[in-house]
């Protein structure tokens, strides 16, 4: 099966369990999350030290990504919790043995 040209992601950070979330949208997954851990980029995830990923969906075509992250960010909290929680109970970090 052949890898899609162009992949999309949203996906969820936080700074601890049932901490402050953040819900963003990439076309570099792996670079992103690495730049919210080095704190290269000021703003909301930088001031609230937000960088331990719990959640994310991949998408091939971008249009998808975006409505798919404006419809979480328009989410209750409660809901984006039982998201991160189907497959993430305990809030581990999905990148931690990203990088090294």
């Amino acid at each position: 099966m052949l890898k899609p040209k162009h992949q999309y992601a949203v996906y969820i950070l936080t700074n601890k369990k049932n901490g402050t979330l953040y819900i963003g949208m990439t076309n570099n997954l792996e670079r992103r999350i690495f730049e919210h851990k080095q704190k290269c980029i000021d703003g909301f995830s930088k001031k609230y030290n937000l960088d331990i990923l719990v959640y994310f969906e991949l998408y091939q075509f971008v249009e998808d990504a975006i409505r798919r992250e404006k419809r979480m960010k328009a989410w209750k909290r409660q809901w984006k919790i039982n998201l991160i929680e189907e497959d993430n109970k305990d809030w581990n970090d999905l990148a931690s043995d990203w990088y090294y």
